[in-house]
């Protein structure tokens, strides 16, 4: 089977093309961007066929980022991946960042259990916990700065991601939240196919509508 994976829920804006029956990443682009997915992720996914040497129309599969993440970049993901399985007739899956990144984890650290950790600003965490499997402990939820602290200190396990320094001493990473497009593309290849990939938000939105300024509906 042959997979598309895209990812725009972050700082990057990434595409892999991933054949699963030889378990080889045949192409893949990430351009660390911050803003701009939308003008962007054509030109990545072009790039990515074009590595892996085949047309849009020889792909099997769609996989996408869902969040938690950038509201504006998951929406623009998520529209490209079902409008790329609609235009194929093809199933498009839905991946979460944390499940990426505790994946991400578990390849370095084998056998152990994982909590992926996203600052999510405004003194909240997105978490989630993982057994050494990679099945998730408990659903992924937004939290307070002090939940987080007391969830990871009970935590048999290792923790990632951005909120990593605010649960512990351990420094701060390196750079942004990152969710390898590879990893995505194993994941979305191993799901059954189920509904069609929709936004995990775990919080509203941070822009609002100023309600002064609306305009009364006749």
């Amino acid at each position: 089977m042959i997979v598309l994976a895209l990812d725009t829920a972050g700082v990057d804006c990434a595409a892999a093309v991933y054949d699963s029956g030889s378990d080889s990443v045949m192409g893949e682009v990430t351009e660390t961007i911050g803003r701009g997915h939308a003008e962007h992720l054509m030109d990545v996914v072009d790039a990515a066929l074009a590595k892996a040497g085949i047309a849009l129309s020889a792909v099997d599969r769609i996989v996408v980022t869902v969040g938690p993440g950038s509201f504006t970049g998951i929406r623009i993901g998520v529209a490209a991946a079902r409008g790329f399985a609609l235009s194929l007739d093809i199933p498009a899956i839905g991946v979460t960042t944390l499940e990426v990144m505790a994946a991400a984890m578990r390849g370095k650290n084998p056998g152990q259990s994982v909590l992926a950790a996203i600052d999510a600003k405004r003194e909240e965490i997105y978490l989630q916990p993982f057994d050494a499997d990679g099945r998730p402990l408990d659903e992924a939820r937004a939290v307070t700065i002090d939940e987080a602290r007391a969830i990871a200190g009970a935590f048999d396990g290792v923790v990632t991601g951005t909120a990593v320094a605010r649960l512990s001493a351990a420094p701060p990473p390196e750079r942004p939240d990152a969710f390898p497009i590879g990893v995505v593309a194993r994941l979305g290849a191993a799901k059954p196919v189920s509904e069609k990939p929709k936004p995990l938000y775990l919080r509203g939105p941070d822009a609002r509508p100023q309600a002064g300024y609306a305009v009364a509906r006749l």
